[in-house]
């Protein structure tokens, strides 16, 4: 089972708008492998596209065999990013069909991939916590919306950083927001962190207010939701040699 079938528990078109946005969410950050008319030659490649129904569609799955295996034979392919297939073909008007057959199943038309392009170009709402008048426990219905897409964004960000934190915001002049205030993110890596949750807020429903995002190692408000990406997997073990061997002859 692949990340997208997980997120598929439910099928796509019969999940709610959240887990929608998920699965468009994880689409986006998953390689897929993209049926080809034929073998690629240098940079120019063609799309397989096919007549249905409900319009013209490429076709792509999340692992090699799968794609073989819809086809029912080996096919040229070429291996991409989701978000930039999605792109691709969105400005063609074309939709994209992945994983026939598969839990994750999904029909996309090219007003789905349109949506989807649009919500990768948000830009995240930068703020400082010495700047907020008062922070405090985030509301229910921002740990209902957020607690669990923000878990599975940090399971993507191990080794990158240390906490996360959903808190309720007041600024000066601008009412309540909330805000996701990040503890032990190197400042190299600090634009592309907040470009990635800008991108996850933007598949969820609105809160009201908005929600900001800040880096800070101070201590976080009582009621914070804090939430820590797992750890990352220990390096292998060299191998080591079995000492009763005989030696290695070159």
């Amino acid at each position: 089972m692949t990340p997208l079938d997980e997120l598929c528990q439910v099928p796509f078109h019969e999940a709610d708008a959240p887990a929608r946005a998920r699965i468009l969410s994880r689409l986006a950050d998953t390689e897929l492998f993209a049926a080809l008319v034929a073998e690629p030659v240098g940079d120019n490649v063609e799309l397989q596209i096919y007549d249905l129904p409900e319009g013209r569609f490429a076709l792509a799955c999340d692992q090699e065999e799968r794609l073989a295996g819809f086809i029912g034979a080996p096919v040229a392919y070429v291996a991409l990013p989701g978000r930039i297939l999605a792109g691709a073909l969105a400005e063609e008007g074309r939709g994209l069909l992945v994983n026939p057959g598969h839990p994750s199943q999904l029909m996309l038309d090219a007003g789905v991939l349109g949506w989807l392009v649009q919500a990768l170009q948000a830009r995240p709402s930068i703020a400082t916590t010495e700047a907020a008048r008062a922070l405090g426990a985030p509301t229910p219905e921002a740990v209902a919306l957020l607690a669990e897409p923000l878990a599975q964004r940090l399971g993507d960000m191990s080794g990158l950083v240390g906490q996360l934190a959903l808190v309720s915001a007041e600024w000066d002049g601008d009412g309540q927001r909330h805000a996701l205030i990040l503890r032990g993110v190197d400042s190299a890596h600090e634009a592309a962190v907040a470009k990635a949750l800008a991108e996850l807020l933007a598949f969820l429903p609105e809160l009201p207010g908005g929600v900001d995002i800040g880096f800070s190692e101070g201590d976080y408000p009582a009621g914070a939701l804090v939430i820590e990406p797992p750890s990352p997997p220990p390096a292998p073990e060299p191998a080591r040699r079995d000492p009763a061997a005989p030696p290695r002859l070159r």
